[in-house]
């Protein structure tokens, strides 16, 4: 039984279910390797005491024949910037480090009503503003545990780094803009990021609703070792919640899509690490395999969706700076600063035609969904690296790697980053994007990848 931490999320639910192992011994173990590893990784930033009571609770339902849920006994963690009753949402800040969560998030709620178990919070760089690292000022630093390189990659670094050493079976995180892609692809893991309105959310801060772009883009989603615990999560995840007006009914069967696949290796054709081509270049080839019809083709309007982001974001961030800015250091005031010194301040006509350009470019995706209704593209153009936040040349290099990642969350498609391989002891992996609200899709391409590239963890000894 010491072994459980090393377990999938689904076989530590199908044996919780069985009676073949309690929840309650699920997260002893799991509570056994978090003080075992997370001196070294600090992925963990706080433990929930109310999970041995869960624990308790579900093991009870499984001795009265009740069946506790697809999840049942799993051990998950949750993003700092999530919130779980009775516990801070500190968003990795001073400020809200005494911010008590009155009730669950919509997705925390839905992970316990199918039997998950949350066993405490992942760190994240203060309010989620870094480029490839995880590091607040409340919780420190938060280490790769594959050791190749020091960060886990950002911003739900510490959901991350928490799965891939075996702290948790599942991580909830969330991406606006690679933020559980990227950490996926620094830690051997695989991540979903869901359409827009497809799972609920609720990201107020402080009791105050998010402007648009904050609801346009950042979506929750789950962080795993296998594809399929990332279906499992998801199924789990979707649907609708009081909570977030946008979220959409979840369910029903769906009509097929030609097996046809769009090879975007060089998004915008700015540079792409030959190692990074060589993993598209394999993937691409193991889809064929598989049965699909593959392409070189890239998708429309890419330079119009990164454009258009960053005139949303940089719009309504500019203008609340100065109040934003007292929360942070230095180092985490750079990502958002040198977003502001790459554009003009936005005016309101720049803004409106921003609104206007991304809703183009969402109806020239779908038609280019059409015909490919997978695009195979990397996570970041560059090899995993450790970059210098305060570097601009590297912050750069970052925010332009990942512009795949900040397309697709413009245009609010699903993508999912799935493991490929490993390169000098640092995971490598790509990124499978579908039509919107066909999270499936990526999903089915993704199973391909790992049955022919298999699992990378968790990893017995973090370095």
């Amino acid at each position: 039984m010491s072994e459980i931490w090393t377990w999938s999320a689904a076989k530590i639910a199908d044996a919780v279910r069985g009676g073949k192992v309690s929840a309650r011994v699920v997260l002893e173990v799991h509570a056994a390797r978090i003080a075992e590893v997370n001196p070294l990784v600090n992925a963990v930033t706080a433990e929930f005491g109310e999970a041995a009571s869960e624990a308790d609770r579900i093991d009870a339902l499984v001795r009265d024949g009740v069946d506790p849920g697809p999840l049942a006994g799993v051990p998950v963690t949750v993003k700092e910037n999530i919130d779980v009753a009775g516990h801070p949402t500190t968003h990795g800040v001073p400020r809200f480090q005494d911010a008590v969560a009155s009730a669950d998030a919509p997705p925390v709620r839905r992970l316990r009503a199918a039997g998950a178990i949350p066993l405490g919070h992942g760190n994240m760089p203060d309010l989620s503003l870094a480029g490839n690292v995880t590091v607040s000022q409340l919780f420190g630093e938060t280490v790769n545990p594959w050791g190749a390189i020091r960060t886990p990659g950002g911003s739900s670094g510490g959901d991350a780094a928490a799965v891939a050493s075996g702290m948790a079976a599942i991580g909830l995180g969330n991406d606006s803009g690679g933020s559980v892609r990227l950490p996926a692809l620094f830690c051997g893991l695989t991540a979903l990021k869901p359409s827009y309105g497809r799972v609920a959310t609720d990201h107020r801060i402080g009791g105050s609703d998010p402007t648009l772009a904050s609801q346009l883009f950042p979506v929750d989603g789950p962080i795993a070792r296998t594809v399929e615990d990332l279906a499992l999560a998801f199924d789990v995840l979707a649907g609708t919640d009081p909570a977030d007006p946008r979220a959409i009914p979840y369910g029903g069967r769906l009509p097929e899509l030609p097996r046809r696949v769009a090879v975007c290796a060089d998004p915008a054709g700015l540079g792409v690490d030959p190692r990074i081509r060589a993993e598209i270049d394999k993937a691409a080839a193991a889809l064929a395999e598989a049965g699909y019809e593959v392409e070189e083709a890239e998708p429309p309007r890419l330079a119009d969706a990164l454009t258009s982001y960053g005139t949303l974001i940089t719009a309504e961030f500019s203008r609340r700076w100065p109040s934003i800015r007292q929360l942070l250091t230095e180092e985490s005031a750079q990502h958002m600063e040198l977003s502001f010194a790459q554009r003009p301040e936005a005016t309101l006509d720049d803004y409106l035609d921003a609104t206007a350009t991304r809703f183009g470019v969402m109806r020239e995706w779908a038609a280019f969904a059409e015909r490919y209704p997978v695009i195979l593209g990397p996570v970041s153009t560059w090899r995993p690296f450790d970059a210098d936040p305060f570097d601009p040349e590297q912050g750069l290099r970052v925010m332009f790697g990942m512009r795949l990642c900040t397309a697709t969350t413009c245009v609010g498609v699903p993508a999912v980053a799935v493991p490929t391989g490993i390169d000098d002891g640092q995971p490598l992996g790509v990124q499978l994007i579908g039509p919107r609200l066909r999270e499936d899709v990526c999903l089915t391409a993704a199973r391909e990848l790992e049955a022919r590239f298999g699992t990378f963890g968790p990893v017995r000894e973090p370095r």
